[in-house]
């Protein structure tokens, strides 16, 4: 039996398909990325804003169409959008065969072979159920990096945001299974860790009683084999200096810190349900600056969240010209039914949001450009990511560069180098976002 497995949204979305793959292999199950030898689809869904809900359906709808005519023997949906829509998915798309919540992603195994047997049963968890870590996982990223899932679901409750609704209350991995896992990694030869959760700066809170972040950083650091260790999604206010000492003081932390603080403007803020304001945001980047001055920051924004005006608009704007991310990307607001925002007064018509996005990443743009051009003449460690086909051109990242969201810098060497190799680097030239430069 082959399996089509469809991976979609974010990278703790990915972590979940991997654990799955892993399962599924460990019953004798096959992989292809052909339909037309596919036995098995499954759809790791998303729903966090309507475009990643519809490629969802989308996908389900054109494996439905295989199922109906006979070339599939099974279609599972998992995921948020399952966890979310599980009658309407039933109902709108019959040929799914069964339909797996966020937090049963253990019982894909059983799913199949229920769906096999002809008894295709649905699989539901409590949302806040421990989230799963360890075991055996089939990573999808190359290799040479992974992500490390510390933590499930959220409490923020961002008046925007689906998430609590589809992942649950935050609850954290136990630092001894993260570890483990970490091991096992490396072993594999994963050389980077990516650190994601729904927020990773609240690690360890609803287990220990404290944030343990920085303590995790400082036990994975250990591992031998790991050479950077990188962290995503810190919630601005949960920024501590005990944090901030860690990434500085442990050589193999990347100086790179992703900070969706989505706006600038008090009353936006404060109707977005966040717990920051401009004043504390201001203080918190120079702070991070201030304690580690090469440091690396990225920030997520919305565009045209409701009662938003030319006054918002502007002051977001002059925030963002001031303080001169090095990474910054834009999302128009995007209307989730079930979330107090959907339902409030002032609601922006599209091209309102498109004309405030636009202006905003094209002020970024040239901040990003000035940025990549100061780079010129500095020696970074790079991770080789690849070998552009036909040249003698490598594709590598920096500290500065999360992957597939951020630049590249590109090595002319005859040099042989495999992915996964670090080098360094003199970055001899910029285009745009990206940096070209020679071995050292």
């Amino acid at each position: 039996m082959k399996i089509l497995f469809v991976s979609l949204g974010c990278d703790k979305n990915l972590v979940d398909s991997e654990r799955m793959l892993g399962l599924l292999e460990g019953r004798g199950y096959e992989f292809t990325d052909d339909e037309s030898e596919a036995d098995i689809a499954v759809v790791n869904t998303c729903c966090f804003i309507n475009d990643a809900k519809e490629e969802s359906i989308h996908t389900l709808l054109q494996l439905g169409d295989l199922r109906s005519a006979g070339k599939l023997k099974a279609l599972i949906a998992a995921g948020c959008l399952a966890q979310r829509y599980q009658e309407e998915i039933q109902r709108e798309i019959p040929e799914v065969d069964a339909v797996l919540g966020t937090t049963a992603i253990d019982s894909i195994v059983s799913a199949v072979e229920e769906v096999l047997a002809g008894r295709g049963q649905n699989h539901y968890n409590d949302l806040n159920a421990r989230p799963l870590a360890g075991g055996k996982r089939i990573v999808t990223t190359g290799g040479h990096f992974a992500y490390l899932k510390i933590a499930e679901g959220c409490d923020k409750c961002c008046t925007y945001c689906i998430i609590p609704r589809v992942r649950g209350k935050y609850r954290s991995v136990p630092m001894e299974e993260l570890l483990a896992e970490a091991e096992e990694l490396a072993e594999a030869g994963v050389k980077e860790l990516i650190l994601v959760a729904q927020e990773t700066t609240l690690y360890g809170a609803d287990l220990y009683g404290e944030k343990r972040l920085p303590r995790l950083l400082h036990e994975l650091a250990q591992i031998n084999g790991i050479r950077w260790i990188r962290i995503l999604y810190c919630y601005p206010e949960e920024i501590t200096d005990e944090l901030i000492d860690a990434i500085a003081s442990e050589p193999k932390v990347c100086h790179y810190l992703d900070i969706p603080i989505q706006h600038a403007s008090d009353p936006v803020l404060k109707r977005m349900g966040r717990r920051t304001n401009e004043e504390e945001l201001r203080a918190g980047i120079g702070r991070l600056r201030e304690r580690i001055p090469d440091i690396c920051l990225r920030t997520t924004l919305i565009s045209g969240f409701p009662g938003e005006t030319q006054e918002d608009h502007e002051k977001l704007y002059r925030f963002v010209n001031e303080m001169e991310f090095d990474r910054l990307g834009v999302f128009t607001y995007s209307q989730e039914e079930g979330t107090p925002a959907a339902e409030m007064d002032g609601q922006i018509e599209e091209s309102v949001k498109e004309e405030r996005r636009q202006e905003l990443m094209e002020l970024q743009q040239a901040i990003a450009f000035e940025r990549a051009e100061d780079m010129v003449g500095r020696v970074l460690t790079v991770m080789v990511e690849g070998k552009v086909a036909d040249e003698e051109t490598y594709v590598a990242r920096t500290y500065r560069d999360a992957p597939n969201v951020d630049g590249y810098l590109f090595i002319n060497t005859s040099a042989n180098l495999m992915t996964g190799d670090f080098a360094k680097v003199l970055v001899t030239g910029s285009n745009e976002y990206d940096l070209m430069g020679e071995l050292v």
